[in-house]
């Protein structure tokens, strides 16, 4: 009798503890609202946040920054300096593609070599010479001359499967292309190694993705087996759905409902300052007087950038003078964001724009906190220099297409370092454009200077830490004296989640959340 009742406990308790087991690992469902969703899938199409978001669920990066901003091993366990231009990565052994090959020290190879062959990315590993297997599971990286930030760019590759993405699709077409705003097959196909797969794309409406059971990372606290994201434009409806328990977790949140998410009981509010910077590009190509620094300064004295900080952003912005945020080696104190009407005046009179002109402005509606208000508040100052501005706003799918083609006097763009460092700054927006070199990439102002592509060129190979900043400073003088663009502000980032949605260890000042490890009560 004692015995079958032992063999009973014995068999409950067995039983609990399978129930506990099964209970402990089942995954949640992580509902989240963005402004927007990723334009492509393809990681090397668009060097933008919402594909780099996309890249940290689908892929793993060599190595990934932390919230303190220290570099994580990830696919790449450890690295070491071998000489002055290169650094050997060890990689991770057991990493397998979404597709069931293993990871190999090719494939980092292969992604790096598309990298330097994408018009968005290959700026940024243009200092680089070559990327070489020692063996399956060693990559030597080599720089063209010493470079201080090769670490930081490894941060950028994301390691795609090779063999996946080679050769020809249905149609003909090479699966490797990279096709900007246009169809391909890394567009709409994608295998990573990352913690998470796509199961369902509406491009606009819904995104599903589901957690790969066999995931390297096993340390990972996270417990989300499956995301679907819905992108929602309006901000206030975005939060709505916050508050109402339709969704878990958003981003962005604008400033004027901060007050309304911290007031109730079922959510929380993370926010934290932003290296991002804002800025307006003034097309030379298509407005004559743009060529004109002076017209350009009176432009930069005529934007009360104090106002819009203060009135649109709520104070969720720092004013901006110049590209480099504090902290960063180009940051120049000395140069305070300008406002002075008077001045804005004198200089259209001396160009001899007295009598103003009339432009374009294109800017996005749902890419940047408050940016088709912004734009509005920029297009009425103007004004007050008799610049008058027909301003068109638009879904930023849209808006992404009229910025590459330069369809515009003025247009909105939005920029943080990719190698949380000064010169990327001016590698992309400030650079003369080289469509051979991707320098330039995003100045769709078309603007030129000489010096400036000197200087940070110079500042590549520099790795004396303090004659480096003096470098990074004098180009930030020279674009601010020139006006070579309107620096408005540096934006800070707001999260919102549910009360048993533990965003806080993921979210970060770089805006990558890594939601493979978050916690969902």
């Amino acid at each position: 009798m004692k015995r079958s009742v032992l063999i009973f406990v014995a068999a409950l308790l067995v039983g609990v503890s399978v129930v506990a087991s099964v209970a402990a690992s089942e995954g949640k469902t992580l509902r989240m609202a963005y402004d927007a969703d990723p334009t492509s899938l393809d990681p090397h199409e668009q060097l933008a946040s919402a594909t780099l978001q996309l890249s940290h669920l689908i892929f793993d990066p060599l190595v990934r920054r932390r919230k303190d901003n220290s570099f994580e091993p990830r696919l790449a366990e450890s690295w070491e300096q071998i000489d002055e231009v290169t650094l050997r990565f060890h990689l991770r052994d057991g990493v397998t593609f979404h597709s069931g090959r293993k990871l190999t020290a090719d494939d980092v190879v292969w992604t790096f070599e598309r990298l330097k062959k994408s018009a968005d990315f290959k700026a940024l590993f243009e200092p680089f010479d070559s990327a070489t297997a020692v063996d399956d599971h060693t990559v030597d990286i080599v720089t063209k001359a010493p470079y201080p930030l090769t670490l930081n760019l490894a941060t950028y590759i994301f390691p795609l499967d090779r063999a996946f993405y080679s050769g020809t699709d249905g149609k003909g077409r090479p699966k490797d292309a990279v096709v900007k705003h246009g169809a391909s097959f890394a567009s709409s196909n994608i295998s990573g190694t990352g913690p998470f797969r796509v199961t369902k794309r509406e491009q606009g409406i819904r995104l599903e993705l589901e957690r790969v059971a066999d995931y390297w990372d096993i340390k990972s606290p996270g417990n989300v087996q499956k995301i679907v994201l819905t992108p929602i434009k309006e901000p206030a409806t975005r939060v709505a759905a916050l508050l109402a328990g339709d969704v878990d977790f958003i981003a962005p949140v604008p400033p004027t409902d901060f007050k309304r998410v911290q007031a109730s009981s079922c959510c929380t509010l993370i926010t934290t300052p932003s290296t991002r910077v804002l800025t307006f590009e003034l097309n030379q190509d298509r407005v004559e007087a743009f060529k004109d620094p002076r017209v350009r300064k009176a432009l930069s004295y005529a934007i009360n950038r104090e106002g819009i900080a203060k009135k649109i952003m709520r104070g969720f912005a720092t004013p901006a003078g110049q590209l480099s945020p504090d902290g960063y080696a180009g940051h120049d104190p000395d140069l305070a964001p300008p406002y002075d009407l008077e001045k804005a005046k004198a200089l259209m009179k001396e160009a001899g724009y007295e009598d103003g002109f009339s432009v374009t402005m294109i800017a996005p509606n749902n890419r940047y906190v408050g940016d088709a208000r912004i734009a509005e508040a920029m297009a009425s100052m103007l004004a007050k220099i008799k610049i008058k501005v027909d301003l068109q706003t638009m879904p930023k799918a849209q808006y992404w297409q009229r910025f590459d083609a330069r369809d515009g006097d003025i247009l909105m763009i939005g920029w943080q370092s990719d190698t949380q460092d000064s010169a990327n700054f001016y590698e992309f927006l400030a650079m003369t454009p080289d469509s051979a070199t991707g320098y330039g990439q995003y100045n769709a102002g078309h603007y030129s200077n000489a010096e400036v592509d000197r200087l940070t060129m110079q500042a590549q190979t520099m790795t004396d830490e303090k004659a480096r900043a003096e470098v990074l400073k004098k180009i930030e003088r020279i674009l601010s004296d020139e006006a070579a663009l309107l620096p408005i502000q540096w934006q800070h980032l707001a999260w919102a989640a549910r009360k048993n949605v533990n965003i806080e260890p993921v979210v970060n000042a770089i805006d990558m959340p890594y939601l493979a490890d978050l916690v969902i009560d």
